[in-house]
């Protein structure tokens, strides 16, 4: 009720002012331009593969309309043909031979007649493609592109969590020889290019025998100078006397770290999580470089697997890449709300 509420605020008391009409006007703009791909995409998705031929294409998802013929096994496709008295009447193809079409009334099939092609139109019908769905998981191999992807992104954004917050706890609460100068050795790493890195990073996963493992992808991500940055500078706002307290009821120091750090840096963890679930989930180069069997690829490597030098799946392509938005999409959705209040509570200090 509240955003409602908000949404209907006008300047003018009684009508609309010039900058309602125009701040309403740029709201829907910005509205179009974000959203008209998305739903362009997915109502792609839910196209045939001849309803993605047809051109000009269509936003809704038509197909043309088929007819059951005696004397046919299989439907034919009914056409809109224009006669020279002027009138149209449907009629379903049999053959087509150069310019001329063979077709036949199907009130009576016995009687064919020949019709030049430009002289008739098809017959669309409003036509949804749930099959582009359902044949991902009986036709190929799409329930284990899924259970990989997500069970990299979920045990990565776990570790990552963790690894960070020990080391960004570490940097914010302890004074040790040298500390300020490992934080800038850890912020000085995100101006070094990934691909820098990349055979190095093989050569290492391939001496310790990870490759073609899930794990090979998930552990050498798992360390993020975003995610210690983050964490550290959100970390320096808890109060000193908290730590000191929980010492002074010989707490230990994991103890503190487990139920005083981590809960009060719910805020900037929620915020690192959406990070690495964007970052795991659509990462392509290093499973590409890591993963060479198609029984452990994630869902990037199956959409690129899909394009094929001579023969493109669209219909198959499109509907796996709206199921492979999804789970960032909702994650986002929900988790949306910490990231304002986790970055400029980061940055208090």
């Amino acid at each position: 009720m509240m955003s409602l509420r908000f949404l209907t605020l006008t300047r003018g008391r009684r009508r609309l002012d010039w900058t309602d009409w125009l701040s309403y006007g740029y709201l829907l703009a910005g509205l179009f331009t974000l959203f008209a791909p998305v739903a362009w995409l997915v109502l792609s998705s839910l196209k045939t593969e001849s309803a993605l031929a047809l051109f000009p294409p269509t936003l809704l998802p038509y197909a043309q309309k088929t007819v059951q013929v005696t004397g046919h096994d299989q439907p034919l496709p009914l056409y809109r043909v224009r006669e020279a008295d002027g009138l149209e009447r449907e009629l379903a193809q049999v053959r087509r031979i150069g310019i001329i079409a063979t077709m036949v009334d199907p009130a009576r099939p016995d009687e064919p007649i020949r019709v030049n092609i430009n002289a008739r139109t098809p017959v669309n019908e409003l036509k949804w493609a749930w099959s582009n769905y359902t044949d991902l998981f009986a036709k190929f191999s799409f329930g284990r592109y899924l259970w990989n992807s997500v069970f990299i992104t979920v045990v990565a954004t776990l570790l990552t969590l963790l690894v960070n917050s020990m080391a960004a706890f570490a940097l914010s609460k302890y004074r040790f020889k040298g500390h300020r100068a490992v934080f800038v050795l850890i912020i000085a790493t995100l101006m070094i290019p990934p691909t820098i890195i990349l055979v190095p990073v093989f050569l290492v996963i391939n001496t310790v025998g990870l490759l073609n493992s899930l794990w090979g992808v998930i552990l050498p991500a798992i360390a993020t100078p975003t995610g210690v940055f983050l964490l550290r500078q959100y970390m320096l706002t808890i109060p000193d006397e908290l730590l000191e307290a929980a010492r002074m009821d010989h707490a230990s120091e994991w103890r503190i770290y487990w139920r005083i750090i981590l809960p009060l840096s719910a805020p900037a963890l929620a915020v690192l999580a959406i990070f690495s679930v964007m970052w795991r989930w659509n990462d392509f180069l290093l499973p590409l470089i890591v993963l060479s069997r198609s029984e452990v690829f994630t869902l990037q490597l199956a959409l690129n697997s899909f394009q094929g030098e001579l023969n493109t799946q669209w219909h198959y392509l499109l509907a796996m890449t709206v199921i492979t938005l999804l789970p960032v999409t909702l994650v986002f959705a929900f988790l949306q709300k910490y990231i304002t209040t986790g970055i400029a509570s980061a940055g208090v200090k």
